[in-house]
C-alpha cells in the first residue's frame, strides 16, 4: 500500500506537549477573533510555504489582515484601505514556524476558517485556558485511504 504525506496544520495545547496534535489538512487558513475589550473582530489569512530549513515541513506566512472598524490602540496601519466596513492591509510576510493562540474562558474562542467555513478552535482542540500552538505538519496517509474519501 503506497504511503504519501499530506501537509496541513497541527493544533496542540502548549501545556500538553505529549498529547497527540489535532491534524487539519489545509495549506491556507484564516484565524479570526474578537478583541476582548473593544469587541472588534480581527481576521488574519495565513498560507503554508516551503520551509527555509530542511528540518521544517513548512513555514506559516501571514498574507493579509482585516479589522472591522478601529478602536483605541487598534488603529489599522497607514497603508490599510477601507472596504465594506473592514480595514484591509498586508503585514510584512515574515515566515514563522509556530503561532501561539492565547485562549481564555472569558472571551469568545478563536475561529479557524478553511475555505470560508469557520468553526471555533474548540471544535478541534479543547481549551485549558492557556496557549494553543498552530504549526505546519504532515499526516502520513495511505494513498488508497485518501482516494476512498
Amino acid at each position: 500500500m503506497p504511503i504519501s504525506a499530506v501537509i496541513g496544520i497541527c493544533l496542540q495545547l502548549a501545556g500538553a506537549p505529549d498529547a497527540v496534535p489535532r491534524y487539519v489538512p489545509t495549506q491556507r487558513f484564516t484565524l479570526a477573533w474578537q478583541h476582548s475589550i473593544e469587541k472588534v473582530r480581527w481576521e488574519e489569512d495565513y498560507q503554508l510555504v516551503p520551509a527555509a530549513s530542511d528540518a521544517n515541513v513548512a513555514d506559516i506566512v501571514l498574507v493579509e489582515a482585516r479589522v472591522k472598524g478601529s478602536a483605541a490602540g487598534m488603529e489599522p496601519p497607514e497603508d490599510a484601505y477601507l472596504k465594506n466596513g473592514w480595514y484591509h492591509y498586508q503585514p510584512p510576510r515574515t515566515p514563522v514556524q509556530e503561532l501561539r493562540l492565547m485562549r481564555s474562558g472569558y472571551t469568545p474562542d478563536y475561529e479557524l476558517c478553511i475555505d470560508q467555513r469557520c468553526s471555533s478552535v474548540q471544535q478541534y482542540v479543547q481549551t485549558d485556558g492557556g496557549i494553543t500552538t498552530v504549526r505546519a505538519c504532515t499526516e502520513t496517509v495511505s494513498v488508497d485511504r485518501a482516494l476512498s474519501q
